[in-house]
């Protein structure tokens, strides 16, 4: 079984961890009532998708 023959100093794994870290996930703008939302996705406040009304919100 091969085990390593020295330890891994913490320079090097935080160098080997550099790419592992998570990003801010991309917001866009709805154009029908300005609220932030995901790309590609339905509006959750207003219930439209380019332009056409998908879901019917009640507001409460």
């Amino acid at each position: 079984m091969p085990v390593p023959k020295r330890r891994t100093s913490k320079t090097k794994r935080n160098k080997r961890r550099s790419h592992s870290r998570l990003s801010m996930p991309a917001l866009s703008i709805c154009p029908q009532c300005n609220e932030t939302k995901l790309p590609h996705q339905v509006c959750p406040h207003c219930g439209t998708y380019k332009g056409k009304e998908i879901l019917i919100i009640e507001e409460m």
